[in-house]
């Protein structure tokens, strides 16, 4: 049964094709809303559409980066922490040279060292530990388990030489001959504690090959040092 009124309102029957038009504006009306609400933050609108629209600007994908204003605390900007605002931010410029960020200069001394003479120290300091355990041994073939027992006496020299110079001086006889050696960043003496760190890092191979953008690899990095030039 129909019931009619004098009532315009009541009286009307919508077809389909105006009921998906009016669908359609309104999906559009709301994406509107969202975007000004995003990327103008409420600007556009009054105080009463704000509270009651508060909750489709935090959960809309579209809402734009909070900008720093004055007079906010100190690590928040608009309210957000500023370690979550970072995430929107360039990612940070490279160096232009390794040792750039700590100040240190690109060439001459107190530059970075380059791997060459990385490698170069690495090779004199390994012969002459060898030959300290060759003259330790004195052995009187080099067969097989003799080169073996001979190359384990070497990496304990080895060790013991790294540590020991490294933590006394940040020098050793590979180093001082291609004028390198070992610093901390913070400007103190390596000290035993962080050489023993370096060097059972050092010692394990891998860390070393693990490099930044400094060529620092992780044997530094954990001690806080850097090989530069003298």
């Amino acid at each position: 049964m129909n019931l009619s009124t004098s009532s315009a309102f009541v009286n009307i029957k919508p077809s389909w094709e105006s009921a998906a038009i009016f669908a359609r504006a309104g999906c559009a009306c709301r994406r509107a809303a969202t975007t000004t609400l995003g990327t103008c933050r409420f600007r556009a609108v009054s105080r009463v559409f704000h509270a009651c629209y508060a909750w489709l600007v935090a959960s809309s994908p579209m809402v734009a980066e909070p900008v720093a204003g004055p007079g906010l605390p100190r690590g928040t900007v608009d309210g957000v922490s500023a370690s979550s605002a970072r995430g929107a931010q360039a990612p940070e410029s490279r160096s232009a040279y390794p040792g750039e960020r700590f100040g240190l200069p690109q060439n001459g001394p107190r530059s970075v060292a380059g791997m060459g003479r990385h490698v170069g120290a690495l090779l004199i300091d390994w012969f002459a530990c060898m030959l300290i355990a060759f003259a330790a041994l004195h052995p009187r073939a080099l067969d097989t388990a003799t080169f073996s027992h001979l190359q384990s006496w070497t990496l304990a020299v080895f060790a013991i030489e790294t540590y020991v110079l490294t933590a006394l001086t940040g020098l050793t006889l590979g180093k001082r001959l291609v004028r390198i050696r070992v610093a901390r960043l913070d400007g103190k003496p390596v000290g035993f504690v962080w050489s023993l760190v370096r060097t059972l890092l050092l010692l394990a191979v891998i860390p070393p090959l693990v490099t930044d953008r400094d060529l620092r690899g992780l044997h530094d990095r954990a001690a806080n040092t850097i090989v530069i030039r003298f």
